[in-house]
């Protein structure tokens, strides 16, 4: 191989694992609103009969648990506290710092 050709190929994994970082800091802050947003509405917060806090929780709800709901099937709630975001959290992390690592070489 050439040069290149060597650095055209280095400079795609580059471009790859910054994109794979961003959309995992993106999801981990998506996971937090999820939880904040919940906490409030929980405790009243929310407008009745709002479409706006409605479709807000929905889509926050629907883009986070397919992933937190493989976590609260193994780790039961503390009391009234749900640690299993703060696990997702973890785990996403340090996978995709595993991940973004080897593809950068």
């Amino acid at each position: 191989m050439s040069l290149d050709a060597i650095l055209v190929v280095a400079t795609a994994r580059e471009s790859i694992a910054d994109f794979l970082q961003a959309l995992l800091i993106v999801y981990i802050i998506i996971i937090f609103a999820y939880i904040i947003t919940s906490l409030i509405f929980s405790f009243g917060g929310r407008i009745p009969y709002s479409k706006w806090s409605s479709a807000a929780l929905g889509f926050l709800r629907d883009v986070t648990e397919p992933y937190l709901g493989l976590f609260r099937r193994f780790i039961p709630p503390i009391g009234p506290v749900d640690v299993s975001p703060i696990v997702a959290i973890l785990v996403l992390q340090i996978v995709g710092g595993i991940i973004i690592s080897l593809i950068r070489g």
